[in-house]
């Protein structure tokens, strides 16, 4: 596994660096070739551990905020984990075949059905981003999808849990 580890506002110690990589070994069983990013950010008293893997179409991603960038490393790793798990029945063919032992099997992590409620469609408008965030507010929505003026791309604006704003662009696969 690829393993990237950067840090905002902080600096990580080599021995936090070695710990990141023998967790992050531990998933090599489930991926052939896999890319994983590490991101630790300290903010106050605060230590934020932001952990993404990237392995052919699939992503995985866990983030934790703790008082101490140790504990939410464990946290993320458990999490991303349990991810994994979860979904092992309708990983398996994406995932090398040895990943999962016997004793995962009985696992409390059972895949749930995904059931789609409803369709939606609507006409995708051009605007830009301002007045899609307008929109978006307007109609109650945590997200809204429209068509981006400048680039003529379908792009979602979204609230944040901090209040702020974000915009996804849709981007080729690099793989």
């Amino acid at each position: 596994m690829n393993i990237t580890i950067s840090a905002r506002n902080t600096t990580v110690r080599d021995s936090f660096k070695e710990r990141v990589e023998k967790k992050m070994h531990k998933f090599d069983r489930f991926f052939d070739d896999a890319k994983a990013f590490v991101t630790v950010t300290n903010e106050g008293e605060r230590e934020t551990v932001e952990v993404t893997i990237k392995a052919e179409k699939l992503v995985f991603r866990a983030e934790k905020t703790t008082s101490d960038r140790v504990d939410s490393l464990e946290c993320v790793m458990d999490s991303l984990f349990r991810q994994i798990v979860k979904n092992k029945s309708k990983l398996q063919d994406r995932l090398k075949a040895s990943a999962f032992n016997p004793e995962y099997d009985d696992a409390p992590y059972q895949a749930e059905e995904y059931r789609v409620a409803r369709v939606k469609r609507f006409p995708v408008k051009p605007m830009d981003v301002e007045e899609a965030i307008l929109q978006m507010n307007m109609l109650g929505h945590s997200f809204f999808v429209f068509r981006n003026e400048e680039s003529g791309e379908v792009n979602v604006v979204y609230k944040r849990k901090n209040g702020a704003y974000g915009v996804i662009e849709a981007q080729e696969d690099d793989n």
